[in-house]
């Protein structure tokens, strides 16, 4: 029986739509759902969404549902990792802190102040999985979710180099869907192909019969003056390929949106929009008890968008797919640092992940992709080595963070976000967790 953990499934809805998709492929042998989370009433919302999925889709599974980690994680085949270390007051502190200081960030969980604290965050606990999964279930894949992806998967890479990972992100089918969606024609007609970094990959190919669908785009933006006041529509017309994230995210990859007001206001951004959303899916999970405890159907979104259950599919069935994954870039993509992490595209079949050799992507792509892979690689070094100036040297190196801030008030931020995030960032870095290399 093949088994499936859930770390941190108490990501209510999250879990819901990834548990829905896997059930929906009728030709999966008999699956045992392992879930586990540290909040105990999360686990049990979690656990009684899945057992109601499979009365609801009528796909009989084994749920398991446990607090125990590595109870969990004991002969599992996959290992799926959705954690959000510190949950929402971590990411409150991730964006006021700053915004306190001058510094302007929409999500901040990936790049920047927020991403490279939520990073430093979570490394403790990803190297406690690591070391279970090398002991408990060392041929498992391990399946990444949580950002900041690149700099997660980046660690797994250093710390348990041995572990199967591939960190998954929907940004790429979502852009291109999108995309699709303005110019008219269907997403599954096309052939695309992206390379690049998590949230800053670039859409290199993108054709329907053989014909580039480029000139399409250009011509619905010359139509409609309204796009030109969107980041990645202004990203797409300087470096000529379009970005793989939504215009919040990519504004904190860059120095060009929010440095000002007046560039706030004319890309349309909104700072600390994370907080709504993060609001929002507590607002998701109170809605899922109520929908539980009224015996209601669950709300799914149809078909099968998300990446892990259909690489799972394709890994128990043989059946082929091309997917995009964040791995170790080894000769993967020519112009981006050997070791880094990148996103690519990915061929998942019986035989598990295999990544595409894309070579060089556009120059002026890579050149923009470099500035974080800097910020990710000073964090990782951070990480290991204890010294707490590579944390502050990381934020010298963020596009975003530079544009707004002396060298002297990132000190002083860093000093801040580091006593504010204490109790969970690792004792070399001024914090209180231990962090075991396994």
């Amino acid at each position: 029986m093949t088994h499936i953990v859930f770390i941190g499934a108490g990501s209510v809805v999250f879990s819901r739509q990834l548990i829905a998709d896997l059930l929906r492929f009728d030709d999966l042998p008999q699956l045992t759902l392992v879930l586990h989370d540290i909040d105990a009433e999360r686990l049990r919302v979690a656990a009684e969404t899945a057992t109601k999925l499979s009365t609801q889709l009528d796909r009989a599974v084994t749920v398991v549902s446990t607090l125990d980690r590595r109870e969990a994680l004991a002969g599992a085949d996959f290992v799926i990792n959705m954690v959000q270390v510190g949950g929402i007051d971590s990411t409150r502190t991730d964006l006021e802190i700053p915004a306190k200081h001058g510094l302007r960030q929409t999500i901040g969980d990936t790049t920047g102040v927020g991403g490279v604290f939520r990073a430093l965050r979570t490394f403790p606990l990803l190297s406690a999985i690591a070391a279970d999964m090398l002991e408990l279930c060392p041929d498992a894949w391990l399946l990444n979710y949580t950002n900041p992806m690149a700099m997660n998967v980046w660690w797994l890479s250093v710390v348990a180099p041995d572990l199967k990972v591939a960190g998954i992100c929907h940004s790429v089918y979502w852009t291109v869907s999108d995309l699709c969606d303005l110019i008219g024609v269907k997403l599954d007609d096309t052939h695309y192909r992206a390379a690049g970094v998590n949230h800053q990959a670039w859409l290199y190919e993108w054709s329907l019969d053989g014909e580039d669908l480029y000139p399409r785009l250009r011509a619905a933006i010359e139509a409609d003056p309204e796009l030109l006041n969107r980041v990645r529509v202004e990203m797409f017309r300087r470096i000529g390929y379009y970005p793989t994230e939504t215009s919040e995210h990519s504004s904190e990859y860059l120095s060009w949106f929010l440095r000002s007001d007046e560039q706030i206001a004319r890309f349309r951004l909104q700072p600390l929009e994370y907080l709504g959303i993060s609001e929002e899916n507590v607002a998701d999970f109170a809605r899922a008890q109520e929908a539980l405890a009224a015996g209601e159907e669950l709300e799914l979104e149809e078909g099968a968008a998300e990446y892990a259950p259909q690489i799972i599919h394709s890994i128990l069935t043989g059946t082929e797919r091309i997917v995009h994954v964040n791995v170790v870039n080894r000769g993967l993509i020519s112009n981006l640092p050997e070791g880094a992490i990148v996103e690519v595209p990915a061929t998942v079949d019986r035989s598990g992940i295999t990544p595409h050799v894309v070579g060089a992507i556009p120059t002026q792509g890579a050149a923009l992709n470099r500035s974080y892979l800097s910020v990710a690689e000073l964090t990782i070094e951070a990480a290991l080595t204890g010294n707490s100036d590579r944390v502050r040297q990381a934020l010298l190196a963020d596009p975003n963070a530079i544009s707004t801030l002396t060298p002297e008030q990132i000190w002083a931020l860093c000093d801040e976000m580091t006593e504010a995030h204490a109790a969970v960032l690792p004792v070399s870095l001024g914090g209180q967790t231990e962090l075991i290399l396994p």
